[in-house]
């Protein structure tokens, strides 16, 4: 995914208050993320300001923070935010980095008036680079990073050296999950009786959690799990980013794009589109020709199932614990949830992983009749369903609760439902899809 929601508000926190310390395999990961130069000279001071740019394979977003400390010394609160975003991603300017930074440099202007002119100097502006551009030539990636660097360097706002980078897929998934569990209190409860949390991003997908068992730690391949001290407290938590399986490039793998060369004048054709479609896509700056199965009996849910099983099946690890433990789900997830009207977009409401299915089911077997805004939908949501279950072994019964725009609240089925304290996420909400 693109840098998520989570990883913009904890390195903003973290970045103010100096005081949390990460280590991954005895070295310290998160120095270079932010800097200990990048916090307030007076760092009593009552109101602060960050900028995080989210450079996904989708688009770019900013997000500026107001963070207000009434005590010092200790981690201020979030007041408030500003959101706004340029599709396409950088991504999509391959060959064009110039142009790629110029969408950086519009959305600048929003900072400029959203922070008062004296808070400027001393405000950091930090862009992470995700899935997008981790897809991309070594070189081209860091073509494009160069650009961006030079439109910061020429703003009014602090920007450390290692400002702009492209952030490690399991970072993301660190990021969220701490801010998750910092915004519900779990992290200063020091019970570590925390929540996981599974992202759904166009190019990849992270999921997240605290185990609790030492069976899950004895089965974990080494690299899904990483150790880090945090409010006098050690964690040790898997985590694991899949990329290439983020909702847009499952789309690519479901129609074989990825496994075809010389796509020029190539319609790829899926049982998951209308019979009748006949169109062309753009990801990641490469255009597609796609269209729907024109062989009578060849459209619908089960056909369209076995496409996308064919994307997750057997390629994801699958700890049992999941089965009992507590997650959020956010971004896409949300997203095809609201597109669908399962839940509401500002109330929100109860969902079960078997209700993916449903829908998916109602969609794909109507395809010929159902109206959209994306003619993906029943490929989305096919794959949603396909991902949870089969790909990262989650029971259908599975209960997902909404607690706000592009957040879900995963539980198994009997667990105590709490009350919600993260509603300021639906500020944050990704660019349309």
């Amino acid at each position: 995914m693109a840098t998520s929601w989570g990883a913009a508000f904890f390195v903003l926190v973290a970045s103010c208050v100096c005081s949390t310390v990460f280590h991954r395999d005895q070295q310290t990961w998160f120095e270079g993320v932010f800097l200990s130069s990048m916090c307030p000279v007076n760092v009593s001071a009552s109101t602060l300001y960050g900028i995080m740019f989210d450079a996904g394979s989708t688009g770019t977003r900013i997000h500026v923070y107001t963070f207000v400390q009434k005590i010092p010394g200790q981690l201020p609160f979030l007041e408030g935010e500003i959101f706004d975003y340029v599709k396409p991603g950088l991504s999509a300017f391959v060959d064009q980095p110039k142009q790629g930074a110029e969408s950086v440099q519009e959305l600048l202007e929003v900072a400029k008036d959203s922070i008062p002119r004296s808070h400027w100097k001393r405000t950091p502006v930090v862009l992470k680079a995700t899935a997008g551009l981790r897809l991309l030539p070594e070189e081209k990636a860091q073509a494009l990073l160069f650009e961006v660097k030079e439109i910061f360097k020429k703003s009014p706002f602090l920007v450390p050296d290692d400002s702009v980078s492209i952030m490690d897929g399991s970072y993301e998934g660190i990021l969220a999950w701490v801010t998750v569990n910092f915004l519900t209190g779990q992290l200063h409860s020091h019970s570590q009786e925390t929540v996981g949390t599974l992202d759904l991003g166009g190019a990849s997908t992270q999921i997240t959690f605290l185990p609790q068992f030492e069976k899950t730690l004895e089965q974990t391949p080494r690299d899904y799990l990483t150790s880090f001290e945090m409010f006098n407290s050690t964690y040790k938590l898997y985590t694991h980013s899949y990329l290439g399986f983020g909702l847009k490039a499952a789309r690519l793998a479901t129609l074989g794009a990825l496994e075809t060369e010389g796509i020029d004048g190539h319609t790829f054709r899926s049982a998951c589109l209308p019979r009748w479609l006949e169109a062309e896509w753009i990801f990641g700056g490469v255009k597609y020709q796609y269209g729907g199965n024109q062989e009578a009996g060849a459209v619908g849910f089960e056909p369209c199932y076995a496409e996308v099983l064919r994307v997750v099946q057997g390629k994801l690890h699958q700890p049992d614990e999941v089965q009992r433990s507590s997650f959020y789900a956010f971004s896409y997830y949300y997203d095809r949830a609201v597109d669908t009207d399962m839940i509401d977009y500002e109330k929100g409401g109860v969902l079960k992983v078997e209700d993916f299915e449903r829908k998916a089911r109602e969609v794909c077997d109507n395809l010929e009749n159902f109206t959209s805004g994306s003619p993906f939908l029943c490929m989305d949501l096919s794959y949603i369903t396909a991902l949870l279950k089969d790909g990262f072994g989650f029971a259908g019964s599975t209960i997902l609760q909404s607690t706000g725009a592009y957040v879900l609240h995963c539980k198994p089925v009997g667990s105590h439902q709490e009350g919600s304290r993260v509603r300021w996420l639906k500020a944050q909400a990704r660019a349309p899809a």
